[in-house]
């Protein structure tokens, strides 16, 4: 149902982002964005601009591009497409109290794009709703330099808002447990779980990105919600870049290590995500099912992200109406 009045108030829903195709011209228009966001890489300037200039914007664009296209879908992009059914299922929800955006912290729809329009129907109040359980400065304080640079560029601005994670948010986790429990009565519980959350260098930790910590409470909190014991479940952290080290134990190096030693059967959630993309459709449940049935298991299961999953809309629902309760 269209929105035809403002009621003041505006929630921004943001996530990562999608390249516009998946084609190697659109994936390094997207990755030029997106990997010269100093919050993404922290090496110096002039050091990664080379590096990215000549080796990662030339040669990975294609090979990317070609995993892009073995999850595209006839409406688009994933994470896009579930994005914006995210948005539609909440603006139906506040509809009179709220105008509902949902934009990219890069690629398109732009942060910027949305606040504009945002501020051109009259809101006066903004909820920034990052759809990044965890907090890191990698991604969630990458969303508010963004809106910062967008505040600092008008004369008059709105109050602000911002939610920066909802890593134990019992919601959150009475979510994921559900969709665990679900997964099992359709497909049988499987020797272990293993929750597999985006990772981060860890030098980035150890500068004090508290991200692994909170992805820790995630994990802990799940496995009480679900009574696993100690040897049912683990986490692990995927998607690493580079040659740096990153936060361990790597998800792949796992699951091939698993195989190895006789474990047979395997089910993997990522608490990280809030919408399936190529990180999980790709990466998750087709490259490490992989890896994990060819060092010897027998059968690898992937949860599906919460997506547009009713428990998940009463999230979002519940963390609305909390930071704007006394607006």
């Amino acid at each position: 149902m269209a929105e035809t009045s403002s009621p003041g108030l505006g929630v921004l829903l943001v996530n990562l982002g999608t390249p516009e195709r998946p084609d190697a011209a659109s994936v390094r228009t997207y990755l030029r964005q997106f990997l010269s966001d100093p919050r993404v890489v922290e090496l110096p300037r002039w050091l990664w601009w080379v590096i990215l200039r000549c080796f990662v914007l030339t040669f990975r664009p294609r090979r990317v591009a070609a995993l892009y296209r073995s999850i595209w879908t006839e409406q688009g992009s994933p994470m896009r497409v579930i994005l914006d059914a995210q948005r539609q299922q909440l603006a139906q929800r506040w509809q009179g109290r709220a105008l509902v955006k949902a934009a990219m912290c890069y690629g398109a729809p732009a942060i910027a794009t949305q606040l504009d329009e945002l501020l051109a129907a009259g809101v006066d109040r903004l909820l920034v709703l990052p759809l990044y359980p965890q907090y890191s400065a990698t991604t969630t304080a990458a969303v508010l330099d963004q809106v910062g640079d967008w505040m600092r560029a008008r004369r008059n601005i709105p109050q602000l808002r911002f939610v920066r994670s909802y890593a134990r948010h019992p919601r959150y986790i009475a979510a994921l447990a559900d969709s665990v429990r679900r997964y099992w009565q359709e497909h049988g519980r499987a020797e272990r779980l293993l929750m597999s959350f985006h990772g981060i260098p860890q030098d980035y930790y150890r500068k004090g990105d508290p991200y692994p910590d909170e992805c820790r409470q995630t994990a802990l909190a799940l496995a009480a919600a679900l009574q696993l014991e100690d040897g049912d479940w683990q986490m692990s952290f995927q998607s690493r870049f580079g040659a740096q080290v990153w936060m361990q134990p790597y998800t792949d190096k796992l699951l091939e290590a698993w195989g190895r030693s006789g474990v047979a059967h395997v089910q993997v959630i990522c608490p990280a995500f809030s919408a399936d993309c190529l990180e999980t459709l790709e990466e998750i449940a087709h490259t490490n099912r992989e890896t994990f049935l060819h060092a010897g298991g027998r059968a690898y299961g992937y949860i599906p992200a919460l997506n547009t999953d009713p428990l998940h809309l009463d999230l979002f629902d519940e963390l609305i109406t909390t930071q704007t309760a006394h607006w």
